[in-house]
């Protein structure tokens, strides 16, 4: 750039276009910085889609900027929901490395795509969301067709929209329920996106939950709720080829739930295996639905019990669903995770999954995590 001039907060340039009346090409003070900062390209795999960051610009950001999905959550460093791997080229953080990556998964080019920078043009493995250009967001009204309890503290709502409506959603995402003093609440989707008549929610009785007591001792059929979706990033990685290992704890079982009935009509033969766990037996409310699925050849069971008594007719697997499951499998690195319940399951699978050499990308997670009843 040449002949630059600065009055009243335009930088004035000669010899580009557009061009004003007198030969010059104006631009505010922020479009020249713009144009004075670098950018770098970043191609995606396996994808191999591609795009543009500019410099000092987090690559989530530019990422979603141009259109892409891909997993992320919390977008602050902290759930490392968004991780990917470095295949070439360099990246930086503002602040050192985020509490979600550590020096050894640093070191083989793991990074943290909502906090990561690039310093050079950039190919990243990443996992990316499937079919988003048909998935819009939307607040729409829906009615309340049935109420089923099914164990003390679970109930299956049905929600239907209106006749000329139809929710698009991904297998395993979710939506809010907006409350009238304008608080929301989060329920994955329990069924799968080819049986969409209604929406279903497994809501379980949380201590002190204002509104889940609402739906256990209020909530009638016919009930309207507004509610705004659909959201989430975990969902089904259809184009992958790994086997794939479920770990649900108590309703966590839901978003796993349609994700594994959409498998089922996709008709995807990889090998499956889900563990669900609980404190008690009731707890796996809809223990007839997996022991169905196991009756096909590419499918495992195994309910685990925490909760267990010296008198308890239960001849199952006990202890911690995560562990159950980690002591079951000498090595992971071929395999994919998809992990829902309680934060401290989660967290504690990620870390376990890991160590047997299951890479970031492939471990896919819903953490359930309880809302502020002042908030």
């Amino acid at each position: 750039m040449s002949d630059i001039a600065k009055t009243d907060n335009k930088y004035l340039f000669q010899g580009f276009a557009p061009l004003l009346n007198d030969g010059k090409y104006e631009l505010t003070e922020q479009e020249y910085y713009k144009e004075m900062m670098m950018s770098f390209n970043v191609k995606l795999e396996p994808s191999g889609h591609r795009f543009e960051v500019e410099e000092n610009e987090v690559m989530l950001d530019a990422a979603i900027r141009h259109g892409l999905s891909m997993q992320y959550g919390c977008r602050n460093g902290v759930c490392g929901a968004c991780v990917g791997k470095v295949i070439e080229g360099e990246i930086s953080y503002d602040n050192g490395l985020p509490s979600a990556i550590n020096e050894a998964e640093d070191a083989i080019g793991q990074v943290l795509l909502c906090r990561a920078k690039a310093k050079t043009d950039l190919v990243v493995e990443v996992h990316e969301i499937g079919a988003t250009n048909e998935v819009r967001i939307r607040k729409m009204p829906s009615r309340v067709v049935k109420l089923e309890k099914l164990a003390d503290d679970v109930v299956r709502l049905y929600l239907k929209l209106p006749d000329t409506e139809r929710m698009q959603f991904l297998a395993g995402q979710y939506i809010d329920i907006l409350l009238l003093d304008g608080r929301r609440r989060s329920f994955s989707i329990a069924n799968a996106p080819h049986d969409d008549e209604f929406i279903e929610l497994h809501i379980r009785l949380v201590e002190g939950g204002e509104f889940t007591a609402h739906v256990f001792d209020g909530m009638q059929e016919k009930d309207v709720l507004r509610i705004e979706g659909p959201f989430g990033s975990f969902t089904l990685q259809e184009e992958s080829d790994r086997p794939m290992i479920f770990v649900a704890g108590g309703t966590g079982f839901g978003p796993i739930k349609g994700i594994i009935e959409h498998a089922i009509q996709e008709g995807i033969g990889r090998p499956m295996f889900l563990y669900w766990g609980a404190r008690s037996q009731e707890g796996l409310y809809l223990n007839d639905l997996p022991e169905a699925w196991q009756q096909r050849d590419n499918f495992t069971y195994v309910p685990v019990l925490s909760g267990t008594k010296s008198g308890d007719q239960w001849l199952g697997r006990t202890g911690l669903v995560h562990d159950a499951m980690l002591a079951d499998f000498d090595r992971l690195a071929s395999y994919e995770v998809y992990a829902s319940g309680a934060p401290a399951m989660v967290d504690a699978l990620r870390q376990g999954v890991a160590m047997k050499g299951l890479a970031g990308q492939y471990f896919y997670f819903d953490r359930f995590e309880f809302a502020n009843e002042t908030k």
